[in-house]
């Protein structure tokens, strides 16, 4: 163990170093660009809570649990690709984390995760609210790094760590960065003079374009554009599609919706097995992440030609192992680079075909879900794209209803976390995107989702953000109903593992936490609701065995459409 420090003079107090290390760090971040700081309460966090508190260029967000801190913290990033600093106390407070910080890894967002912690003598002697918090992310992080407990003598480093773990956290794989943080008590001091700053501008890292020829396979008649989360220019991709002559598959987070080329009704499309079979493209060109449908996934998992994948970082997105050509490039510098090496394609039956029975399929559902004014599963998702506004999306049904039955020229501007794929920290996620924002953030999902990060309404009315909730209550595990396990286990059995029903009241949940909530059955009802200013709560009443029958019913319509 190592031996306890003899107590300082009071000019060069523990605390005052602390303070002056924290307000560093603090500083320099804020020099880099740095705006937002989410924070939950804890004491052994108090030297670095109090130096972004103090800051005056620092924007503190208090959450009273963890959990939702840190989705939070993964909303600002999301929106702004600037990192929020997220704090916590020592111990068990940090692992609350994790979730965020894996959904953060897998979707490149930056963070910088900050963990207070027991100074050295206090760890591994059975002290209060201490657990090993070394690597506590594992591999999930860009940089961990534990400088110590703060010393003077090293004050010339500070600016310069906090320069690193920003570097790491922003750069060409951007992501989280955790720093874990030890103090010792006293915990308050004063800060003093700080380090110089004489660090230079930070700078993104160019990534430079390698075509590798393709523009050679591009000029083929049988390909696919697939655009999904990190189309950064639409225009761009429509530019490419217009001179090859190709589909944009279009995933209702890349923007990519409504344009001449886009087909907004793929997962329809490929479920129809003569159509699919016999439009097996010979190249693909994946824009960003994947769409959610898994008909489409398994469809370009059978195509054995060129696969280009797309994206402004360096992870590898290839679950298929069909990918031949990885660019690491922001989507609309390939597009427009590319499209300079091309010549106009002539029009082909290629084109036609898709965009015909795009068209034919739209109709149908147009048809069947516009003139409703009941609300199905799939009619509050399409009366969700049409909001004029940011849209956060939980990752289960919400998501897969909205690529499925979205308006095709949808107006929402769609995010999910599709990194992890998990539903937990949904509403959390959208304040922080609301916080960067300014302006309306729409949520859509479900009750179980809804019930994971139901402490993400605590103190939501006081946050002056607009976040207005939609909720679809089908009591349980509606996605579920969808597998093989509904048809093959007995009813018992499935309600007991997966249909698991909460019997919750969601309006009164809701109400206890002061928020406005009620329930809607109808269409207009809930496109009343969307205009108003929140934060509100609307719940929309489902069934899981009759939300089945809706979507083989659409789906079936579908695929008589394209015969």
């Amino acid at each position: 163990m190592a031996p306890v420090p003899a107590p300082a003079t009071r000019s060069e107090s523990v605390a005052d170093v602390q303070a002056t290390f924290c307000a560093t760090l603090v500083d320099q971040w804020v020099l880099d660009g740095v705006t937002h700081a989410v924070v939950a309460p804890g004491s052994r966090s108090t030297p670095m809570a109090l130096a972004l508190a103090n800051h005056a260029d620092v924007h503190v967000h208090v959450f009273h649990d963890e959990r939702s801190a840190a989705f939070a913290a993964l909303g600002i990033g999301l929106s702004s690709a600037v990192p929020a600093v997220l704090l916590c106390t020592s111990g068990t407070a940090a692992t609350h984390f994790h979730a965020a910080v894996a959904e953060a890894d897998l979707s490149c967002v930056p963070m910088l995760v900050l963990t207070a912690d027991r100074p050295p003598e206090l760890l591994h002697v059975g002290a209060p609210q201490t657990i090993d918090q070394t690597k506590l992310y594992g591999h999930a992080v860009r940089w961990f790094h534990d400088p110590g407990v703060a010393s003077a003598l090293a004050a010339g480093s500070w600016r310069s760590l906090a320069r690193q773990a920003l570097s790491a956290t922003v750069g060409a794989h951007p992501g989280p960065v955790h720093l874990n943080l030890p103090f010792r008590e006293p915990l308050i001091g004063i800060a003093g003079d700080l380090p110089v700053a004489h660090l230079g501008p930070l700078l993104d890292e160019a990534m430079a374009l390698r075509l590798d020829g393709l523009a050679v396979a591009m000029g083929c008649e049988r390909g696919v554009i697939v655009a999904g989360r990190g189309v950064d220019d639409p225009a761009a991709v429509e530019s490419l599609a217009a001179l090859t002559g190709w589909p944009i598959l279009a995933d209702p987070r890349s923007g990519c919706r409504g344009l001449p080329h886009s087909v907004a009704a793929f997962d329809a499309i490929l479920r129809h097995e003569g159509f699919a079979d016999s439009h097996v493209p010979d190249v693909v060109v994946h824009l960003g992440e994947p769409p959610a449908s898994k008909v489409l996934a398994h469809w370009l998992a059978a195509a054995t030609g060129v696969q280009v994948r797309v994206h402004p970082t360096r992870s590898v997105i290839d679950p298929a192992h069909q990918i031949t050509h990885r660019v690491v490039a922001s989507v609309g510098g390939f597009c427009r680079s590319l499209a300079n090496e091309l010549v106009g394609a002539a029009d082909s039956n290629w084109s036609r075909d898709w965009i015909c029975v795009d068209r034919q399929v739209r109709d149908v559902f147009d048809a069947q879900l516009g003139q409703s004014s009941g609300l199905s599963e799939p009619v509050v998702a399409r009366v969700v794209s049409q909001f004029p506004g940011r849209v956060m999306v939980a990752s289960s049904m919400p998501i897969r209803d909205l690529e499925w039955f979205g308006a095709s020229n949808q107006s929402a501007l769609v995010s999910c976390n599709r990194g992890a794929n998990g539903i937990d920290g949904t509403i959390a996620t959208a304040i922080g995107i609301a916080v960067v924002e300014g302006a309306p953030v729409v949520v859509l999902l479900g009750d179980v989702a809804f019930l994971h990060d139901a402490s993400s309404l605590t103190a939501l009315c006081l946050r002056g953000v607009d976040v207005r909730i939609v909720v679809v209550d089908n009591d349980g595990g509606g996605i579920f109903s969808f597998l093989a396990q509904a048809d093959v286990l007995s009813d018992d059995r499935f309600e007991l593992l997966f249909g698991t029903p909460h019997s919750t009241d969601l309006v009164a949940l809701a109400a206890a936490h002061g928020l406005p909530a009620r329930t809607v059955d109808h269409v207009e009802e809930l496109r009343a609701a969307l205009v108003e200013p929140g934060p509100w709560l609307v719940r929309v009443p489902s069934g899981r065995a009759a939300n089945v029958a809706v979507h083989r019913t659409l789906n079936q319509a579908a695929a008589d459409a394209i015969t």
